[in-house]
């Protein structure tokens, strides 16, 4: 086996699991549908990915996820559903990326998998009640917008330019650190204001 191919194959793990915290589907969908193209080579182990049924059922739930994020409502209860899919979706992606390419345990693929989108995923939705808080939700179709095109650019990236995918990840994951950061402050922040106010008088 090539070492070249080997460390091609996880480096565009990361990305495709990285990009799986961004958005759950669009990568599944991308990977499946290159699949059973014949662009990429899953393997008989995830050859389901790219059956119509599968594809189908990811094509809808990929709908209902661009539109439901660009809710604020909505929005909160996807997050915390995607708490579960997004680790899951890292995992899968992970290790049907290296089930062929690398002698990588699928056990530790799925963890670093799932570890990746996992932290992918808490970083935006740590970042988001910033982004509500600080644009009265407006900006949430925005970032949302942002996070779907970053995740397919990710996918494509991881596909065709592993090396360039790890990078984007790792400074994602820089960002959305940092970004992270300046949410629990502003957070912190207006808890304080809110405590100093006192109390108004009853008429």
């Amino acid at each position: 086996m090539e070492i070249t191919s080997a460390v091609g194959a996880i480096l565009g793990a990361f990305g495709l699991s990285g990009a799986a915290g961004l958005n759950a589907w669009l990568p599944l969908l991308v990977v499946g549908a290159a699949d059973r193209m014949g662009w990429i080579d899953l393997g008989s182990s995830y050859g389901w990915l790219s059956s119509t049924p599968a594809l189908i059922v990811i094509a809808l739930l990929l709908v209902f996820d661009l539109i439901g994020d660009k809710i604020p409502a909505i929005d909160s209860v996807l997050h915390a559903i995607g708490t579960l899919v997004a680790p899951a979706s890292g995992a899968i992606l992970f290790t049907a990326e290296t089930s062929i390419s690398s002698n990588l345990p699928p056990a530790v693929a799925a963890i670093l998998g799932a570890v990746t989108a996992g932290s992918v995923h808490a970083g935006r939705t740590v970042a988001r009640p910033f982004v509500t808080g600080t644009t009265a939700g407006v900006g949430n179709p925005v970032v949302s917008t942002a996070e779907d095109g970053t995740s397919l650019l990710l996918t494509v990236l991881a596909l065709a330019v592993p090396v360039l995918a790890f990078a984007a990840i790792l400074l994602l994951l820089i960002f959305l650190g940092w970004l992270a950061f300046r949410a629990r402050r502003w957070l912190r922040a207006r808890r304080a204001r809110s405590d100093r106010q006192p109390d108004r008088p009853q008429q």
